[in-house]
């Protein structure tokens, strides 16, 4: 049974438009609901805040909304999570842009867009100031830039692992759009980070799953007629990825989607959500347990209008999807649905 409520409602507490949700789960239990909050309309760029819930019981009741970071008056957004296991550090990766300048002038190399990290080490309850690592992570010849936007993961070895995307700057940068996805890594929980592997072009948003050989990475298509899911793989922990391949079994209409690994009986599968349209509708779940060679259609959580989304997996099998969706467009709620691991995996037997 799935059980869905509405977390975030566009038009209350003060903001217009609740937009890019990211989900992650403490070494406490604690699960964390991030989302941009879109003060004066639901453009990408504007007065936008990255906010935070809490809920310590499973997602069935929360804590106020509390500002992570603010806009002031600017952009902050595209949150990136990821939690270290080893400190029990929750660590968010953001990106921030001049209300001037918005994805088009970036793009065109006009106007800035940096990259930024905040932490912290109270299970989400505070968090420290932030600060820029746009020189580890981005290149000069690079425009525009993304984290996630969804959760990261830690890898067995204990590296921490990030996805992103960026455009490199050509002279027809504005019309051919040269987006590219690629990994940022840690190996020092979180003091310092580099560039990983790259994929693309045509490729954009991204999310990534360590598999039991591989890191594999799961990528929007940008700006191609193709409307199916990127991937490719990588055999050295995020350094470098295999050729870009399209995945004929996800169906995609050039929109975020999330997935992540869980493990049900001894056996694992990867969940992976997105609008299953060329348009933007029927938010969907599908499973795979044979490494993301092929997918199982698990669970229709809405067929009317749906967007972005993101994915957690608790201790005691419960399944969190964090998701957006409307009745005239998909940014009216970001909706929490809650289910069962066990019963995806029984209805796709």
């Amino acid at each position: 049974m799935v059980v869905q409520r509405n977390l975030f409602v566009s038009g209350a507490e003060g903001y217009h438009t609740y937009r890019i949700p990211a989900l992650a789960v403490t070494g406490q239990g604690t699960v964390l609901a991030f989302c941009e909050g879109r003060k004066h309309s639901p453009a990408d760029t504007g007065d936008i805040d990255i906010l935070l819930k809490r809920s310590f019981d499973g997602g069935r009741t929360w804590e106020a909304t509390q500002v992570v970071v603010a806009g002031g008056g600017h952009t902050a957004g595209n949150p990136a999570p990821v939690v270290d296991r080893d400190t029990g550090t929750i660590l968010l990766l953001f990106c921030r842009n001049n209300i001037d300048g918005p994805e088009k002038v970036i793009i065109e190399g006009k106007a800035p867009r940096t990259v930024w990290l905040t932490k912290s080490d109270d299970d989400g309850a505070t968090w420290s100031e932030p600060v820029e690592i746009t020189s580890s992570v981005k290149r000069p010849e690079w425009t525009w830039y993304a984290t996630g936007p969804c959760h990261g993961v830690q890898l067995a070895s204990g590296r921490l692992v990030v996805p992103c995307d960026h455009v490199v700057l050509t002279e027809k940068a504005s019309t051919e759009y040269p987006f590219y996805s690629h990994v940022i890594y840690s190996d020092d929980h979180g003091l310092t980070w580099h560039i990983g592997g790259i994929l693309g072009p045509c490729v954009n948003e991204s999310v990534v799953v360590e598999l039991k050989e591989s890191l594999y990475i799961n990528c929007r298509g940008s700006h191609v007629e193709t409307y199916r899911r990127g991937y490719a793989h990588s055999y050295d922990g995020g350094l470098t990825f295999t050729e870009l391949a399209w995945d004929e079994a996800l169906v995609e209409p050039r929109c975020q989607g999330s997935a992540i690994a869980a493990e049900v009986s001894g056996k694992s599968y990867v969940l992976f959500s997105n609008p299953a349209s060329t348009e933007r509708k029927q938010m969907t779940i599908k499973l795979s347990d044979d490494e993301c060679r092929t997918w199982h259609h698990g669970v229709l959580l809405n067929e009317g209008p749906s967007a972005y989304s993101d994915l957690c997996v608790l201790s005691d099998g419960t399944v969190l999807s964090l998701y957006e969706r409307g009745e005239a467009t998909p940014y009216e709620y970001l909706t929490l649905a809650t289910m069962n691991l066990a019963d995806l995996v029984k209805g796709c037997a």
